[in-house]
């Protein structure tokens, strides 16, 4: 038998954007619902988890670089609340960016880049050749220069989305792993939803953050579904292989018997929780990490390549794990992963850091990510009262999470659209006819205009 259950705020969907709302939500007193059949997953599972909006501004227009920017100032609270919280690990860590070109074509589309950081207010430092290996030793001697972005941080979505489960539920949100199979509305304004099991929530505001099928669940008006489409990016896992057992010894996976790293993704571990015994550290080329303080692996902080004309992050976990990405393809709800994905991402990351070919291949995975046609995020009331719009975040989701969070909780509190979020209200496409922003095959650093086209060499188009 279907049931009825009561809310204030009802969210549809459990990704980072979804469940940071409804903690914020919960902890300002609402009764929050929280919806998604699988909260954690979609595009937040698969995602990189950057927080680089010095990085992403060759994409952004100023107002989009603006409200990264605080979104970033907001993330140190943001993590070490919800740490302190739930005692859970979200990742965060803030170890800056660099960003290196593989020969002279690329270091000049990396120059124009430096300029147009420059004319949104920020300075980043140009590096050498030299400097740039000084900084990321197991990058390739043919690296021929960069920029570094100290502001720039990471955080692992896995763990966040965890952390925020945790938090959402000790603020008395109600977590139901049901999709919204349908809208409902009463008297002209949004009241609730149908779950696919048939229960029903009904609640005085509902906030859409289903990322990329936002726009598709039923019961919408016509002109109040979101414009938004599915955008595949697939992306890799890499890890260090276990260490081998050997007399005493305790590698950075941790000492004794096995490491901490989750599927033992830290050096020292095997399997989830680790079983190996403790050996003297392992992984390839770099193992434990050529910077102080820096996570076991290859790297300390993210890289960001430009390799003759495209474009690869990498991005080091605290366990070892490292995540390559990502690509950009339009493909519908395809999430399939090929073989040409895969082949292009390593291709250009064994160009900047050989070394990755050490490493075991733990995962390759496609997320869809929801993009709208200028590809900035929805934020604030949707033409349907009740129901306020909290999607198409695009390759930002995470990295926006906090201020979204913000600003949707204010809405929510006072009826009121924060000044940080109006050029972002849903009103825009509808005041106003505007084009699909170009779409580049890979995620990338560059101006487009300084892009350089090449063959795919049989990469998925």
């Amino acid at each position: 038998m279907s049931t009825t259950a009561t809310a204030d705020v009802l969210v549809i969907g459990a990704g980072v954007i979804g469940l940071s709302i409804g903690w914020r939500a919960a902890q300002r007193g609402m009764a929050v619902t929280i919806a998604d059949p699988a909260p954690g997953g979609g595009a937040s599972h698969a995602a990189a988890g950057m927080i680089t909006p010095i990085s992403e501004a060759a994409y952004a227009e100023r107002e989009l670089f603006r409200l990264g920017r605080e979104s970033q100032r907001r993330y140190p609270a943001f993590a070490a609340e919800l740490t302190g919280i739930t005692g859970q690990p979200t990742g965060y860590r803030q170890a800056g960016t660099l960003q290196v070109a593989y020969d002279a074509d690329d270091l000049a589309v990396l120059v124009e880049y430096q300029a147009l950081q420059e004319s949104f207010g920020v300075s980043t430092r140009r590096l050498t050749a030299r400097d740039c290996r000084r900084e990321e030793p197991m990058l390739d001697p043919s690296v021929s220069g960069g920029l570094l972005t100290a502001d720039d941080a990471s955080v692992d979505p896995r763990l966040l989305t965890g952390a925020l489960q945790a938090a959402a539920a000790a603020a008395g949100a109600d977590i139901i792993r049901q999709p919204a199979a349908e809208i409902l509305s009463a008297a002209g304004r949004a009241a609730g939803a149908v779950l696919a099991d048939g229960s029903r929530v009904l609640a005085r505001w509902v906030v859409l953050a289903a990322g990329w099928n936002s726009g598709s669940i039923a019961g919408l008006p016509p002109g109040t579904a979101p414009p938004v489409r599915p955008v595949k990016g697939q992306i890799l896992r890499l890890r260090s292989a276990p260490a081998r057992p050997g007399p005493g010894g305790s590698g950075p996976g941790g000492p004794g018997p096995g490491g901490p790293g989750p599927g033992g993704a830290g050096p020292g571990g095997a399997g989830p929780g680790g079983s190996a015994p403790g050996g003297p550290g392992a992984g390839g080329p770099g193992a434990g990490g050529p910077g102080a303080g820096g996570p076991p692996g290859l790297l300390a902080r993210s890289v960001r390549g430009i390799v003759r004309g495209s474009s690869v992050y990498l991005v080091p976990r605290e366990s070892g794990e490292l995540v390559i990405g990502a690509t950009q393809e339009e493909l519908g709800t395809d999430t399939r992963v090929t073989a040409g994905g895969v082949w292009e991402l390593l291709r250009d990351a064994r160009t900047i850091v050989p070394g990755i070919t050490e490493l075991e291949l733990a995962e390759a995975v496609a997320g869809l990510r929801p993009g709208t046609p200028d590809n900035a995020p929805l934020l604030g009331p949707s033409a349907l009262p009740g129901l306020v719009l909290a999607t198409g975040h695009f390759r930002a989701g995470v990295l926006l999470a906090p201020v979204t969070a913000d600003v949707i909780t204010e809405y929510l509190t006072t009826r009121r659209m924060p000044g940080l979020a109006a050029a972002f209200t849903p009103g825009r496409f509808t005041r106003q006819a505007r084009p699909p922003a170009p779409l580049r095959r890979r995620d990338s650093p560059a101006p487009q205009a300084a892009r350089r086209s090449r063959s795919n060499e049989g990469a998925p188009l």
